[in-house]
């Protein structure tokens, strides 16, 4: 018996998730499902339960690595108008959990509303952003975010809101595993000035990160009071290669993929700079990316 029975358009076997992330690497996943809607996202939800079938839930793949072997059991990656809808109410944003954040900051500043123009050219989906409280060096997403909307492994929706809502360093304490969109509040500003920002921005960017190559942004969160970058860099390891993946002589918290790279070689990287770091500084690097 098919398990997604009446599911064939949305529902793909054996598929390279790899070409689905920004390190472009990693074998296949099992299923990829792709919901166009909160009633086909509780049926899989139901299906996968009902057959034991584990879950994980795809973005837009920017803090991903998946493995050489691939991803057992079923990735769901929400796909239809319901879930990229965004829509301007005054100074409150709602936005589904599959639109674009880096899309939606744009938006925002051409229509002369600030709150979200510090995250400018941080890449992934408003899902992914409120799962790890996106940012970097001039802010995070939680700041802006007033209140979720989320699916229980029952498929039950439900709302949680500040205060109940809280974000810290690249992490939220929900634990609901389906996000489905948010609120985000808004101020009146000056375009231009919010421009302004945002070219400031992505200046800063330019500057600092191996932009237009093959990574998964930072690999590392910076531990408290510390940069993880620093710390690499200080243990000699920039440009430092395995198989095809580098230490980037530009920012050492980015390995970058060579056309020759498997994810095993970004993993042997990464367990040899926390092994270095760890010598040198005594502490316990801990990953920002996810790996499969």
């Amino acid at each position: 018996m098919n398990i997604f029975s009446g599911l064939e358009k949305i529902v793909e076997k054996d598929y390279p998730l790899g070409k689905n992330t920004w390190f472009g690497l990693g074998g296949n996943a099992d299923y990829l499902i792709c919901p166009q809607n909160t009633d086909q996202l509780a049926d899989v939800i139901k299906r996968c339960s009902e057959n034991e079938l584990p879950i994980h839930v795809l973005g837009l793949g920017s803090n991903l690595l998946i493995t050489d072997d691939g991803v057992k059991g079923a990735v769901v990656r929400l796909a239809g108008d319901e879930f990229l809808q965004v829509k301007f109410e005054g100074q409150v944003l709602t936005a589904g959990a599959a639109a674009e954040l880096n899309k939606l900051v744009l938006d925002c500043v051409r229509k002369g509303f600030g709150g979200l123009e510090a995250l400018a050219g941080i890449p992934g989906s408003i899902g992914g952003a409120v799962r790890m409280n996106a940012g970097g060096h001039f802010g995070d997403f939680g700041s802006a975010v007033e209140a979720v909307t989320l699916m229980d492994n029952e498929g039950n929706i439900f709302e949680r809101a500040k205060p109940d809502l809280s974000f810290d360093y690249r992490s939220t304490n929900i634990t609901a595993r389906f996000i489905l969109g948010a609120k985000i509040h808004l101020f009146e500003a000056d375009p231009q000035q919010l421009l302004k920002t945002v070219k400031e921005v992505w200046i800063y960017k330019k500057n600092t990160q191996p932009l237009n190559i093959k990574s998964a942004g930072c690999i590392f969160k910076n531990p408290r009071g510390m940069s993880a970058g620093a710390m690499i860099d200080r243990t000699g390891l920039k440009g430092t290669k395995i198989g095809g993946a580098v230490i980037s002589e530009k920012h050492a918290n980015f390995i970058t993929a060579e056309d020759d790279c498997k994810s095993g070689d970004v993993i042997e990287l990464i367990e040899k700079v926390k092994k270095e770091v760890k010598e040198k500084f005594d502490v316990e690097l801990e990953l920002e990316i996810e790996i499969w």
